[in-house]
């Protein structure tokens, strides 16, 4: 199993999460973003849209974050993330879709680049938008979030899995989260677990030494 993966990539440290909580060994193989790695023809067959996570599995290759944990949960049932209950398992795809779909793709690295350039914003616009849409999804998340101790129920789920990369990039933009207090107490609860401890960005064979 291979995984394409960037170390500061939201969506692909959601994957890094699932494969470690599924206990399934894998190859990291880094594209770094900042060197336009993703466009390289060579990536561009693993992946045609050019982002990552990918996975590659036994001559598989799946693109799309929420893909591959599903898949992962299909192909490998033990240890499951998908919640049993229907009612629980809903509202865990629904926040966890409320961060990969509405808040994510306004905030990753090729739509703030495209606000810098060509659009011409300089940092402080480019941040002040990325607070303005991270802001808006969290207060809404706090305000669904079960907190029990997970965002859903006892045990973490999809909108944990996407909970945490999104608290790690809020915190490095300077964004005060100390108003989302069940966010942040499940954060913690999920950062206290080995699987999400060794998905962090600092711990990626990519990332820059310290």
């Amino acid at each position: 199993m291979k995984l394409y993966s960037y170390f500061r990539s939201s969506a692909a440290y959601r994957v890094r999460i699932a494969l470690n909580l599924k206990g399934l060994d894998h190859d990291v193989v880094a594209v770094n973003l900042l060197e336009k790695a993703q466009r390289d023809p060579q990536y561009l067959r693993v992946n045609p849209m050019g982002l990552v996570p990918a996975l590659d599995h036994d001559g598989t290759t799946i693109a799309q974050s929420m893909a591959i944990i599903e898949y992962l949960d299909d192909v490998f049932p033990s240890r499951p993330i998908r919640l049993a209950d229907p009612a629980q398992r809903a509202l865990d795809r629904s926040l966890a879709l409320t961060i990969a779909c509405d808040i994510h793709p306004l905030n990753n690295l090729r739509v703030l680049g495209y606000l810098t350039d060509p659009l011409g914003l300089d940092a402080a616009a480019r941040d002040a938008w990325y607070r303005h849409w991270v802001m808006e999804g969290l207060t809404a998340l706090e305000r669904l979030v079960v907190a029990a101790p997970f965002a859903v129920a006892s045990t973490p789920g999809y909108a944990d899995i996407c909970l945490v990369p999104q608290m790690f990039n809020a915190r490095r933009f300077n964004i005060d989260v100390s108003s989302f207090p069940k966010l942040v107490a499940i954060d913690a609860e999920c950062n206290a677990l080995d699987a999400f401890a060794r998905a962090h960005p600092s711990r990626q064979p990519d990332a820059p030494a310290a």
